[in-house]
């Protein structure tokens, strides 16, 4: 076996192992959300997992995977590899198209599951699957191909964004603020002079888990982001993917300790995925003690943003924006000071972070990246809900909300309490 043949099963062994960890983050999703929200929901958690998943990979091979990484036409959008066919030689790659679309895959089933907590416990079934398949068929992609696909009008500005706090996790942040306030708060969330009443989670060792494998499959998030088993920086990636993950957990625990009195449970699991989302887009290009700093910035920003949220009526049930919208802006934006020249070569000559020397070249694309994927992410998604709407609603009618999606929608609870028969009409009943 030559080298070259070696290397390339290598990458391919690593890519396909990264991306079954990416996409072993939807159970994560699943336990998290389910843990937050309330007894009765937990199911319809779960089915709207499913929908990212099995939706999200068919439309991505379908459509989005050529709009997103085809044969660029004018910086805007792809215009090959729909079903994988057609022109992709511009992907210069050591492994197929093919492994490439399933390492792609796992990235945009995660950006649609960010929206999907926004809007739990109200957000009808069917319109949460034609919104799937606009997010996973047209908003993201064309919004990746402005920064990662060869030609996108981003990207060539010199926008760093490795494994996509701006791309992933701003764009989804912002469609779940878009799409939290177009949908309303939850019946109860808000009195009528708007102050907040607390929804007690369901199970916080649930959501504890669903955060501990969501840590797990960063390392592939990240790590798995270098395409190659032999990059050398893989192990810098990791270890600051690490330390930020922790010190926006550690600071959490601190600061809610401080400002409540108590250490906040839900407020400490959102702090380590902050540091998690935060570290993305430049996991390869800062030091250590940035990923701490960066970490720690992101945990506190979550817990306020939360609580202005929370002052301003939107109801965001497992703080998808405060965690993904928020965090990944402040993630893109730090590595336009603390990217490290070594670390940035062969990226773009003279991008790197301000406090290195590299002047406002590099921090200005960021903020200009940065605003344009979140406005389009937030816009896009205000307009197809608009449009689902005039098709059908897209909030559960009011009986359906109280008694539960999981009842009311899918016609089953999560747990049976150990009744051998089910009578669903006393269940929507209350009975």
């Amino acid at each position: 076996m030559d080298v070259k043949t070696l290397s390339q099963g290598l990458d391919t062994i690593w890519v396909v192992l990264t991306a079954a960890m990416i996409l072993l983050m939807e159970g994560g999703f699943a336990l998290l959300e389910a843990g937050f929200v309330r007894q009765k929901n937990a199911v319809s958690i779960i089915m709207k997992v499913f929908v990212d998943i099995a939706f999200g990979a068919l439309i991505f091979y379908f459509i989005g995977f050529g709009l997103m990484y085809g044969k660029d036409a004018g910086g805007l959008i792809g215009t090959s590899g729909f079903l994988l066919n057609g022109d992709l030689s511009h992907i210069v790659i050591n492994i197929s198209h093919e492994t490439y679309w399933l390492f792609q895959a796992a990235f945009v089933i995660a950006v649609i599951s960010i929206v999907s907590g926004a809007v739990a416990e109200r957000i009808h079934f069917r319109a949460y699957i034609l919104y799937a398949i606009a997010m996973t068929g047209l908003i993201y992609p064309i919004a990746g191909h402005w920064v990662w696909g060869v030609g996108g009008w981003i990207g060539k500005l010199g926008m760093i964004d490795f494994a996509g706090s701006a791309v992933i996790h701003a764009l989804g942040g912002f469609a779940a603020l878009a799409a939290a306030i177009f949908i309303g708060p939850r019946i109860g969330k808000f009195t009528a002079d708007g102050k907040s009443n607390i929804v007690p989670p369901s199970n916080l060792p649930l959501a504890s888990v669903g955060a501990f494998i969501l840590w797990f499959g960063w390392f592939g998030f990240n790590s798995g982001s270098t395409l190659s088993a032999t990059n050398g920086s893989i192990g810098h990636i990791a270890v600051t993917t690490m330390l930020s993950a922790a010190a926006g957990g550690a600071m959490c625990i601190l600061f809610t300790m401080f400002r409540y009195k108590k250490a906040d449970p839900p407020m400490v699991i959102n702090g380590s995925l902050a540091g998690l989302v935060g570290i993305t887009a430049g996991c390869a290009f800062v030091s250590d003690a940035a990923a701490i700093t960066i970490g720690i910035v992101c945990g506190i920003a979550m817990v306020l943003v939360t609580e202005f949220m929370e002052s301003k009526g939107i109801d965001d049930p497992v703080g998808a924006f405060a965690v993904h919208g928020v965090s990944g802006s402040l993630g893109t934006l730090a590595v336009g000071l603390f990217a490290m020249p070594e670390l940035t070569k062969g990226v773009g000559e003279g991008y790197y972070g301000l406090f290195y020397g590299g002047g406002w070249q590099l921090l200005g694309v960021q903020v200009l990246g940065l605003a344009v994927v979140s406005v389009w992410g937030f816009v896009l998604t205000w307009g197809a809900l608009a449009l689902i709407k005039r098709m059908m609603p897209v909030r559960v009618s009011r009986d359906e909300e109280l008694v539960g999606l999981d009842v009311g929608i899918h016609g089953v609870p999560a747990y049976n309490q150990d009744h051998d028969f089910l009578d669903l009409e006393q269940l929507k009943n209350g009975r």
